[in-house]
C-alpha cells in the first residue's frame, strides 16, 4: 500500500529546498516529487506546485485554489454577488483543472462555503445558482463523501423548484452524477427523497436539449451502478426496475433517442442507459416493442464506420450500442428478434472493422455469444455470417487482452454446444491452438477454454476437485 502524506509535509520540503539548498522554485518542487516517489509516496493529492502571497498581502503564502476560496468566502460575507459569481467560476476552473486541488480545497473547507453559495443563490438570479451548481459539482467530482443532508435536500429542491430551466437543471444533474458515483448510501438517501422521477421528467421538461438529457442518462445510469467496495452489496437492481416500472424509464430513453438521429455522443449515453435497464426478462422484450431494437441497428448500420464528425464518438457509439444488444439478448425471444432483424450480420461487421479495438471485439463476442446461447438456429446464422473466423481473428489481434480471449471461447462454446456439425469447420480454422493458447496465458480463461475445447471435441483434461467425500480438497 502507498504511503501518503499532507500537503503541508510537501509544502515544507519545498521550502527548504529553497531555503536550505537555494533551489529556484521549479527545481524545489521537481527534487520534492522525485524525493517522495523514491520513498513509495503516493502524490496523486498533492498540489505540486510553490504556494504564493495573495494579492491582499494580508495572508501567508497559499495555493491559489485556497486563495480563491478565501476570496469568495469573503464575498458571500460581505454580500458581493457579482464578485462571488466570478471567484466561483474561477474556483470550478481550478477544481477542474487538477485533481489534487479540488483535494485540497476540500480538506480546507471547501464544502461548507460552496453550499452556502447554494443556498444565497436561490434568492439571487438563476445565472449565480448555474455557478453555484456547478462549483459543488467540480468539487464533488471524485469526492462523493463530502455530500450531507444539507446538501442532498439542496440539490432535490433545486430539481424540483427549477425545472423548468434547462440551465439549472443540467447543473444540478452533474452534481446528482458526480455524488453519486462509486457512493451507494448517497444513492439509497436520493432515491428515499424523489430523485428518480426528476431524472426521468428532466428527460420529458427537456427533450430538445441534448446537454440535459445527456447528463439526465449518466445520473440515471449511476444509479443502477454497484460500484461502491464499502458495502457488501448495494440496490442497483431495485433502483433500475423503479426507473423503468414506476417512472417509465425505457419509453423516455427509447422517445428521447429518436430525437436526436445525428448526436452520437448522446445516442451512445441513452444506449448505455438502456443496456443498464435491460435486467429483467420483460424489459429486454419491452425495449424490442417500443422500437428499441430497430433503432440500436440502425445506429450499427449507419456509424459502423465511424465517419462522422467526430470518429472517437462513432466509435464509442458502435462499442455502446453493441453493449445494448448483449443486454438485452439476454431475453430468448429477443435473441430471435436480434437475427431477423439483421442484427448478427452488423455485429460481425462492427468486429471485423474494428479488429484493432480490444473493447469492440469484447462487446461483439459477448453480444454474438449472447444470441447464440441455447439457440442452433442463430449459431448457423452467425457461424454462416462469419462469426465464428471474426472471434478467432480477435483472438489472433488481441492475445494479451483476457477480456476479449473469454468472450471468444464463451461464443465458440456456444456455437457447438447444440451444433456438433459446426465444430470441425471452426477447427479448421485454427480453434484448438488458438483457445489453449488463451488457457495458457490467461487463468480466468480456464474454465471457459476448457469448455470450448470440450464441445470442440479435442481432448481436454477435466479433473474432479470434489467428490463429495470429508477432508481436505486435492488441488
Amino acid at each position: 500500500m502507498a504511503k501518503c502524506i499532507s500537503q503541508e509535509t510537501f509544502d515544507d520540503v519545498v521550502r527548504e529546498n529553497i531555503t536550505e539548498f537555494d533551489m529556484d522554485p521549479e527545481e524545489a518542487v521537481k527534487e520534492a516529487v522525485q524525493q517522495f516517489e523514491s520513498q513509495g509516496v503516493d502524490l496523486t493529492n498533492i498540489v505540486k506546485t510553490r504556494p504564493k502571497a495573495s494579492a491582499c498581502g494580508d495572508q501567508g503564502p497559499k495555493h491559489e485554489i485556497l486563495q480563491t476560496l478565501d476570496a469568495l468566502q469573503k464575498s458571500l460575507g460581505s454580500a458581493a454577488p457579482q464578485e462571488a459569481a466570478e471567484y466561483l467560476v474561477s474556483f470550478s476552473e481550478q477544481c477542474q483543472g487538477q485533481v489534487a486541488s479540488r483535494y485540497l480545497a476540500a480538506q480546507k473547507g471547501a464544502y461548507p462555503v460552496v453550499l452556502s453559495a447554494c443556498h444565497q443563490a436561490l434568492a439571487e438570479d438563476q445565472g449565480f445558482l448555474v455557478k453555484s451548481l456547478n462549483a459543488l459539482a467540480a468539487l464533488t467530482d471524485g469526492q462523493p463523501d463530502l455530500l450531507d443532508a444539507k446538501g442532498l435536500q439542496l440539490l432535490v429542491a433545486t430539481l424540483k423548484e427549477h425545472v423548468a430551466v434547462a440551465e439549472v437543471t443540467c447543473s444540478g444533474l452533474r452534481c446528482i452524477r458526480h455524488v453519486c458515483l462509486k457512493h451507494e448510501q448517497n444513492r439509497q438517501n436520493l432515491v428515499k427523497a424523489g430523485i428518480l422521477p426528476l431524472l426521468t421528467g428532466a428527460i420529458e421538461r427537456h427533450s430538445c436539449r441534448a446537454d440535459v438529457v445527456k447528463e439526465a442518462c449518466s445520473a440515471m445510469r449511476i444509479m443502477t451502478f454497484d460500484d461502491d467496495i464499502r458495502v457488501p452489496f448495494g440496490h442497483a437492481h431495485d433502483h433500475a426496475k423503479m426507473i423503468v416500472q414506476e417512472n417509465k424509464g425505457l419509453k423516455i430513453l427509447i422517445e428521447a433517442a429518436k430525437a436526436f438521429p445525428d448526436n452520437p455522443a448522446l445516442l451512445g449515453e441513452l444506449c448505455g442507459t438502456l443496456s443498464r435497464l435491460a435486467v429483467r426478462n420483460e424489459f429486454c422484450q419491452e425495449i424490442v416493442d417500443l422500437g428499441g431494437l430497430n433503432i440500436m441497428v440502425t445506429l450499427l448500420a449507419d456509424y459502423i464506420d465511424h465517419q462522422v464528425r467526430s470518429p472517437f464518438q462513432g466509435w464509442e457509439l458502435v462499442r455502446q450500442v453493441l453493449g445494448a444488444l448483449r443486454a438485452i439478448a439476454g431475453n430468448d425471444d429477443v435473441k430471435d428478434a436480434i437475427v431477423s432483424a439483421g442484427g448478427t450480420d452488423f455485429i460481425v461487421m462492427a468486429m471485423t472493422r474494428h479488429l484493432s479495438s480490444p473493447q469492440i471485439c469484447e462487446q461483439s463476442c459477448a453480444a454474438l455469444c449472447m444470441v447464440a446461447l441455447r439457440k442452433p438456429d442463430n449459431s448457423r446464422v452467425i457461424v454462416e455470417g462469419g462469426g465464428a473466423l471474426a472471434a478467432l481473428q480477435a483472438m489472433k489481434t488481441h492475445p494479451k487482452q483476457v477480456s476479449v480471449q473469454k468472450q471468444a471461447c464463451l461464443l465458440i462454446r456456444n456455437l457447438v454446444a447444440r451444433t456438433q456439425a459446426f465444430s470441425q469447420p471452426i477447427l479448421d480454422m485454427g480453434a484448438e491452438r488458438l483457445i489453449i493458447e488463451a488457457r495458457a496465458k490467461h487463468r480466468e480463461c480456464d474454465d471457459v477454454a476448457k469448455a470450448a475445447l470440450r464441445d470442440l471435441g479435442c481432448k481436454v483434461e477435466l479433473r474432479e476437485l470434489w467428490t463429495g467425500e470429508k477432508g481436505n480438497l486435492a488441488l
